[in-house]
């Protein structure tokens, strides 16, 4: 937990310097806050400055209520994002799911101890921000091919191709590090299979969160809100039954299902939202469409 908080801690002072300020009314407010202070007194006496966003009838209890109440409706109303959100919260209670098999295989059948079993983790780590940085890099660039192809005219479907190497890197890492853990074969190669889920399923989330960005654009921290409450509830819930399933069945066969429902949910869903997300988004009251 130290070592967590630390970590957490660093990050949180490295954004206060380096994360850039996107959200438009804030940003549209400085801007007005400039003009304002470069005005002269007898202009700014007789002109307001304000932005699109500031009405009179704003104030901080209703801005605060609309806050805490709108992810809750962008859930209840928004096909697109029930849709994301169910998907996502499979991706995310597998990874919770497959996360707690970890100590039980080192531990259990490489009998290590606690402290070695638990620097495992760090290929999970590594294949979450290896895969991370390069999509960061790589998703911009692909969205601005296809909008070229697209006669200048952009899409939040174009966040979506990042998703099939996702959809195929988190099957193939389950079934490796299943069935060479059931195996025992060296600790490297089930590492591997555990850098390849972290791969996956960060190349999912990347192009799903970016997708809903895309889509909500002034209410996209709501929407982000709306899809992470489903998938917190599944990364709570699916630990629960772990245990029991791979007892029952071993890590081999229990990955193998994992993998499994990966392919049959995973597979189809880029190509899903690419032909049809257009039309979820039609038929939603905030989505860009």
């Amino acid at each position: 937990f130290w070592s967590t908080t630390i970590a957490d801690g660093i990050v949180q002072i490295l954004g206060l310097f380096f994360l850039k300020e996107t959200y438009a009314p804030i940003l549209l407010e400085r801007k007005a806050e400039k003009i304002r202070k470069d005005m002269d007194e007898e202009k700014a006496n007789r002109m307001q400055i304000r932005t699109v966003f500031q009405t009179s009838k704003q104030n901080w209890t209703s801005f605060f209520g609309k806050s805490l109440v709108r992810p809750f409706a962008l859930f209840i109303r928004e096909p697109i994002v029930q849709a994301l959100g169910l998907y996502m919260a499979f991706v995310y209670g597998q990874l919770y799911l497959f996360i707690t098999t970890l100590p039980s295989i080192y531990e259990g059948l490489y009998h290590e101890k606690v402290g070695i079993a638990g620097l495992h983790y760090l290929a999970l780590g590594v294949g979450l921000s290896g895969a991370s940085q390069v999509n960061a890099r790589m998703m911009d660039k692909i969205y601005a091919l296809l909008k070229k192809r697209n006669g200048g005219v952009g899409k939040p479907e174009f966040r979506l191709p990042s998703i099939i190497p996702g959809t195929i890197l988190l099957p193939v890492g389950l079934l490796l590090n299943g069935w060479t853990a059931q195996n025992r074969v060296f600790w490297l190669v089930p590492d591997i299979g555990t850098a390849f889920v972290g791969a996956g399923t960060i190349l999912v989330f990347q192009s799903i969160q970016t997708y809903v960005l895309d889509c909500y654009t002034l209410h996209a921290a709501s929407a982000l809100a709306a899809v992470s409450f489903l998938r917190s509830i599944a990364g709570f819930g699916f630990p629960l039954f772990a245990p029991s399933m791979f007892n029952a069945l071993g890590y081999g066969k229990g990955d193998t299902i994992l993998a499994v429902v990966a392919i049959v949910i995973g597979c189809p869903a880029p190509w899903l939202l690419w032909y049809y997300g257009e039309r979820l988004r039609a038929a939603s009251r905030h989505a860009r469409s």
